[in-house]
């Protein structure tokens, strides 16, 4: 299952960025040439994220559509079907560009259940001074 290898290169980004931090979701984009469908790469994250900084964290995928140019008529277009034809002639000898992108978007990390400090003095607090 390619989705396993998909979801360990996730999860390096995602902890390097993380520094440690717990994260509850992550925004990716993936190339429609990788075939990633989210429910399988959820599982598959969700099974090699176990035991680390983003275990129990979700994925929301964008999926990024690939460059399609058609040999037959020059035609060119975007699809995000891998396994796409010629909109223009219907053939299916056409060149892909791109769509086999892998890119973490953003992270989100979950929330602390302690900040130290006093919360008393943060600037929303129109009671204390500065």
């Amino acid at each position: 299952m390619h989705e396993f290898g998909i979801a360990e290169s996730i999860l390096a980004a995602v902890e390097g960025r993380a520094d440690g931090r717990r994260i509850r979701r992550a925004r990716v984009q993936v190339g429609a040439l990788l075939r990633a469908a989210e429910p399988s790469i959820n599982d598959a994250f969700a099974l090699v994220a176990a035991g680390t900084v983003a275990e129990g964290a979700r994925l929301d995928l964008v999926t990024l559509p690939a460059r399609i140019s058609c040999r037959a008529c020059a035609h060119t277009t975007t699809s995000v079907d891998p396994y796409a034809v010629c909109p223009a002639c219907g053939s299916a000898d056409v060149d892909s560009e791109g769509g086999d992108d892998l890119v973490l978007e953003s992270i989100q990390l979950a929330e602390a259940s302690h900040v130290p400090g006093d919360s008393r003095g943060d600037r929303g607090n129109p009671g204390r001074p500065s």
